[in-house]
């Protein structure tokens, strides 16, 4: 089912496969035809539902109660979509959705002619069901035809695509409305757009059943609560999920309350408001398809904490960045952006987006790759679940903080110093996304860092690897460049070590001693190599037993032959070039000469090709690496 070409730089390159291209069109199409339906819907209730001088009707009740019935489907039947798509093929699935799409759109376009209004409010809650059915299959889809080195380009063009068609879509559905004969042009759009879509469907391949002896549980309440239940017992996935949940939270936020602070607060007009909504979502397509590029094509779950730190950053600034004084007359975008202060406003809405793409990606890949793919779907359907309420949360919490006399400023201060602590929070219980940003921040900026032969690492099952020892963060180096978690063995006095002992322990390494210095901690050591091997997971271990003292490769020993007597498992040889001499290695020099020389310093992983059990031992293991190993004892 998935296939190559995960190494390719390009993200792009993805939308030139079958595999991709039919289900990427399929779900924009379907976020944009919404978007045209519901503000073209909303629109239409403001302005041409009521009279002017008519309080006969309510339009704000009109309008919340759209909304609400929108989201209201996924309250209601995410929990049976989970287990629906679970169950059945999901490229038949999906086309199934995108004809009751066609049904619904129908429809609304014959009440649209008609200028029904309350049949149109109706349709809104049916496009709301089609959606909650529509989203478990999406991200479930994904996992299946993409490998794991391309799971963030894929989620990357995902989140980019969707927020562009949320975009696109919302303008286009009030512009088609505004204009003469704007009901028969809304009409027309949303069947055609619908037709689109399934059209593009048929063309998406074959995704048999994960599950297909499934018997469905029809109650959504114990549904929901099993869903949320099998989450809680994968810690990292169900703290990801509410991290995304968060995400939507800010997000909604910020979407909702943009337009009345661009009026209130900033005194522009609508050209404003449409330029501050088109950023903030440029924002987040870039940031989601910058991920795919910084985070090196694996999952990077550093750029999560990254993400956090940005949106607190640009949202507390946004507060700060508002005028002293609002305008007594709207101004347009021209003079707009010549007013002192501006730019920087602009700024911070497109940053906040920015880092909210380099939050979330990393977050749905981290869900497809570490769910119980039996599950996916129907956690997918809970992490809707959750979306949902949290972006009612969202609302509640404006609307009771704005009615307090709170200001749109003030509330977008409230809400970054709120991701503050939600974020130390859910770091502090998986202190695994700290230890990555760490590890991403040292080998973007301290170090260059050259991969060559990643490929050479098995994509799944066991694996030994085996590299030379020059610094002390060599093993968070190696973790930073490999796409798969690996397991380090390490000296217990290195593993010890104050600055770095919480990214070791963090990051699952195995501490170790000599046979004359702590037999027992050595055994314990073997026992876990074993055990954490017959998992089917990656060990690394630094067969020369200690940390250079003079940039030499010293003689392997035969631990690597214990281990492999005990669990014979292929063995892949490696070598790290350009540490030696570093703050972190053991060079004479002093720490002050080694910081100014090593920063920014070229580091280079080799990867040589994997070895099986049978032909590897102590001393070929050490002659594959010295042929690619530099000795650079004469660097400084």
């Amino acid at each position: 089912m998935k296939k190559g070409g995960g190494q390719r730089d390009n993200v792009f390159v993805l939308l030139k496969q079958q595999r991709f291209l039919p289900f990427f069109i399929t779900q924009f199409l379907g976020a944009f035809n919404d978007n045209v339906f519901k503000n073209a819907l909303i629109i239409f209730i403001a302005f041409r539902v009521v009279q002017p001088g008519d309080a006969s009707t309510d339009v704000d009740f009109l309008i919340n109660l759209s909304a609400g019935l929108f989201i209201l489907p996924f309250f209601l039947f995410s929990a049976t979509a989970g287990q629906w798509i679970d169950k059945n093929e999901k490229s038949r699935s999906m086309r199934l959705i995108k004809l009751m799409e066609i049904v619904i759109m129908a429809a609304a376009a014959y009440a649209f002619f008609l200028g029904d209004v309350y049949t149109l409010i109706a349709l809104l809650f049916m496009m709301g069901i089609q959606s909650a059915f529509f989203g478990p299959a999406k991200y479930s889809y994904i996992p299946q035809h993409l490998d794991d080195s391309e799971l963030v380009a894929g989620n990357a063009l995902v989140q980019a695509g969707t927020f562009v068609a949320i975009l696109v879509g919302t303008n286009l559905g009030g512009i088609l409305i505004g204009s003469d004969n704007g009901s028969q042009w809304v009409a027309v759009s949303i069947v055609v757009l619908s037709v689109l879509g399934y059209l593009s469907s048929r063309f998406i391949p074959l995704t048999p059943s994960v599950q297909p002896e499934l018997k469905i549980n029809w109650n959504p309440v114990t549904e929901t609560w099993r869903n949320i239940a099998f989450m809680r017992k994968n810690r990292v996935v169900f703290l990801s999920v509410l991290g995304v949940s968060w995400f939507w939270f800010l997000g909604a936020t910020y979407l909702v309350q943009l337009p009345n602070y661009t009026k209130l607060t900033l005194g522009g007009n609508e050209q404003v408001v449409t330029f501050l909504l088109t950023l903030f979502t440029l924002g987040i397509g870039g940031g989601s398809l910058l991920c795919n590029h910084l985070s090196d094509h694996k999952i990077e779950l550093g750029l999560v904490p990254f993400g956090s730190i940005g949106l607190t950053l640009f949202g507390l600034d946004l507060y700060f960045a508002q005028p002293e004084m609002t305008p007594l007359v709207l101004m347009g975008f021209v003079e707009f952006v010549s007013q002192v202060g501006s730019i920087r406003v602009l700024a911070d809405v497109f940053l906040i987006g920015l880092f909210g793409g380099f939050y979330i990606v990393p977050l749905f890949a981290l869900i497809q790759q570490r769910s119980e793919p039996h599950h996916l779907s129907r956690i997918i359907a809970g992490n809707n679940i959750l979306n949902a309420f949290l972006m009612v949360l969202s609302a509640v919490m404006a609307i009771v903080l704005l009615g307090s006399g709170v200001s749109i400023a003030e509330l977008f201060l409230i809400v970054a110093l709120l991701n503050a602590v939600v974020a130390i929070y859910i770091y502090s219980l998986v202190p695994e996304f700290f230890m990555r940003f760490i590890v991403w921040i040292l080998i973007h900026t301290l170090y260059r860092v050259r991969k060559q032969g990643l490929d050479n690492i098995p994509h799944e099952g066991a694996a030994l690897l085996v590299c030379n020892h020059v610094s002390y963060v060599d093993a968070l180096i190696i973790a930073g460049c490999i796409r798969r978690p690996v397991r380090f063995v390490m000296h217990y006095k290195i593993y010890n070590s104050p600055l770095l002992h919480f990214l070791f322990k963090t990051a699952g390494v195995i501490p170790i001693a000599g046979k004359h210095t702590e037999p027992e901690l050595l055994e314990k050591a073997f026992s876990e190599v074993a055990k954490t091997l017959d998992r089917g997971e990656l060990v690394c271990i630094f067969p020369e037993g200690k940390l250079s003292r003079d940039g030499r490769l010293h003689k392997f020993r035969p631990g690597v032959e214990r281990i492999l007597k005990t669990t014979p498992v292929p063995v892949v040889p490696m070598a790290l070039n350009g540490l030696w001499g570093s703050a972190f290695s053991r060079h004479p020099a002093t720490i002050y000469r080694r910081i100014m020389k090593g920063i920014r310093s070229h580091v280079e992983l080799i990867v040589l090709p994997p070895l099986p059990p049978e032909q590897a031992d102590a001393q070929s293991l050490q002659h594959q690496v010295e042929q690619v190993v530099h000795e650079e004892l004469n660097r400084f």
